[in-house]
């Protein structure tokens, strides 16, 4: 089973910049769309960006838009969330996911591998 692995979650005041990164040890994910996922606290996960299989069409939420940016690198076989201008509301578990139908998508359901998640912790 395909098991993904984030990384790049921490502390940071509002206004600051975070790039999570995803990767499946041991496995290529070049024929995955990916996603992320947010989990704010006391909350359910929700949509945050996504991308497709070749990395040429995404899809961010409404919130995030001029803010997140998603890009996959299907040569080091990793995918990135480029977090700026963070506000506390963005304060969360980000978990990332794998698609193995390819096409970019923004429900869960979609989405058939995910991470344990990474914290991000937005300080005002």
């Amino acid at each position: 089973q395909v098991q993904l692995v984030e990384s790049g979650g921490g502390l940071v005041q509002a206004g600051g910049p975070l790039r999570l990164s995803c990767a499946p040890p041991g496995r290529t994910f070049s024929s995955y769309a990916m996603g992320w996922f947010p989990r704010p606290p006391g909350q359910a996960r929700e949509f945050v960006a996504s991308i497709s299989r070749s990395g040429g069409i995404t899809k961010q939420a409404d919130s995030v838009v001029g803010r997140f940016n998603i890009s996959k690198d299907n040569a080091k076989n990793k995918v990135h969330l480029q977090m700026n201008n963070l506000k506390p509301e963005d304060t969360a578990n980000y978990y990332c996911a794998a698609s193995q139908g390819g096409t970019l998508t923004l429900r869960e359901y979609d989405y058939d591998y995910w991470g344990q998640g990474t914290q991000v912790t937005v300080s005002s």
